[in-house]
């Protein structure tokens, strides 16, 4: 019998999905478990595969059209079976969905070089059914680990380097550098440790235009205006940044760091090798999730009717994509050494921006952490990432003049900013976190032993 190709949900919080390409043309013969076609969901380039055997006979949405969840897009059938009811059905209202009656189907991201073995969707949830059988109306996918999205961009503290992140630069150079039209991503440091300073930023603004590298822009038609369609992953940062800013009651703190013993471990650490290696956003990271694992009431879920206290740390970390925000999660991360969370966010954030998540490395976050430090801000609020009651925004790390024991010394600085939701989070309760944050970061070896 002929088997109906619906468009599932692929993450667990999809509710339509953008058909990028069809891997079978019509007339392929077609196994159960083979990839079908590549589909956007709101987080990731996932594989849509086929839940019966035969000869994909139809395909029913074009490449580069959106369909919501439930919807009928193909039809795998026997080479001379008669789908002509099928196809006449196809005509009507979008299907209520796919026969449902288990948990979220778990899919894996797309690779473009792969073409090797593949994680197959199992659940029953997402199974298309047999023609004979109509389908049900989809049962929501449980929330118990809402995606994360916080408002900045990147998971790593200014001129930390590491991470794929951000580059060590003065801040004279990354003025210099905005006002040229620079990307400090391409422009080589000659300083101590390979850090950019003024002179880098001249000798590379000196270059011919044609020998630097290109920027990254949007092509432009010639006309007065350019409409682009929404991608799935801007439309969920749209639908959930507004979910927070409305109706969640916010307040801030902002606190400054000392990041002096900080400097002195990480170069300590450098001298001992790569395996050591770690940068500042590493070592924030983990004072984040240490200082969450003596803080449970900041390491909480509001649920509407009840709150609820993780026992577990789990760190959602900002990641900027061509497309939009995204937030994959280091799990247990209070539990984890601080080189084992350098690997694990370097690998997360590199796979992000190559969009090869796999749904459960971006959902379960219980807290996040946001960075706009790589950009030279000083400092800014983060939009907490519902039903999370709280994200941490970082700005970047900065030489500054203080007064140390009444002598004037120049420090190494970090400002960061607190977004609380009051409904959970009292602004003593946020202080007190902040106060071991600080602790932690300004004495980094109280992490170590």
């Amino acid at each position: 019998m002929a088997t109906k190709v619906f468009m599932e949900a692929l993450s667990p919080t999809m509710e339509e999905g953008r058909l990028v390409k069809w891997v079978k043309n019509e007339g392929d013969p077609v196994k159960s478990g083979e990839p079908l076609a590549e589909v956007e969901t709101d987080k990731a380039i996932m594989e849509l595969v086929a839940r019966g055997d035969g000869v994909l006979r139809k395909r029913l949405v074009p490449e580069g059209e959106s369909r919501p969840v439930g919807q009928l897009v193909g039809v795998i059938a026997a080479p001379d079976e008669n789908i002509d009811a099928l196809l006449a059905g196809a005509g009507g209202a979008p299907a209520a969905g796919p026969p449902a009656s288990g948990a979220p189907a778990q899919a894996v991201a797309s690779t473009a070089e792969s073409a090797g073995a593949r994680s197959v969707p199992r659940s029953p949830a997402q199974s298309q059914g047999e023609a004979s059988a109509p389908p049900q109306q989809k049962t929501a996918a449980p929330p118990p680990a809402a995606p994360s999205r916080g408002a900045a961009a990147e998971p790593a503290v200014g001129n930390g380097g590491g991470n794929g992140g951000p580059v060590r630069s003065s801040p004279l150079a990354r003025r210099m550098a905005t006002d040229r039209g620079l990307d400090l991503t391409s422009v080589q440091g000659s300083g101590p440790g390979g850090r950019i300073i003024k002179r880098d930023i001249e000798a590379a603004a000196a270059r011919p235009a044609a020998a630097r590298p290109a920027a990254t822009v949007r092509p432009s038609s010639g006309a007065d205006f350019d409409d682009v369609a929404l991608t799935q992953i801007r439309k969920t940062i749209a639908k959930r940044l507004s979910e927070s800013i409305g109706p969640i009651p916010t307040f801030y703190l902002t606190a400054e760091l000392d990041l002096t013993r900080a400097s002195e471990m990480r170069t300590a650490a450098t001298e001992l090798g790569d395996e050591f290696k770690v940068s500042f956003n590493d070592i924030v990271l983990k004072a984040v999730a240490t200082a969450l694992r003596q803080h449970p009431e900041v390491n909480a879920h509001w649920l509407g009717d009840r709150i609820r206290y993780h026992n577990r740390v789990h760190l959602g970390m900002a990641v900027a994509t061509d497309d939009g925000l995204i937030v994959p999660v280091i799990f247990d991360a209070d539990q984890k050494r601080m080189s084992e969370i350098s690997r694990e966010a370097k690998e997360l954030a590199k796979r992000a921006r190559e969009r090869k998540l796999k749904p459960e490395e971006y959902t379960g976050s219980t807290f996040s952490v946001s960075n706009l430090g790589m950009f030279g801000i000083d400092q800014f609020t983060a939009i907490i990432n519902p039903p999370e009651v709280g994200i941490l925004a970082i700005g970047t790390i900065e030489d500054k003049p203080v007064v140390v024991d009444g002598e004037l010394e120049v420090r190494k600085r970090l400002r960061v900013t607190m977004s609380c939701d009051h409904r959970v989070v009292d602004g003593a309760v946020g202080a007190k976190f902040l106060q071991t944050l600080r602790r932690m970061v300004e004495n980094p070896l109280m992490m170590v032993f």
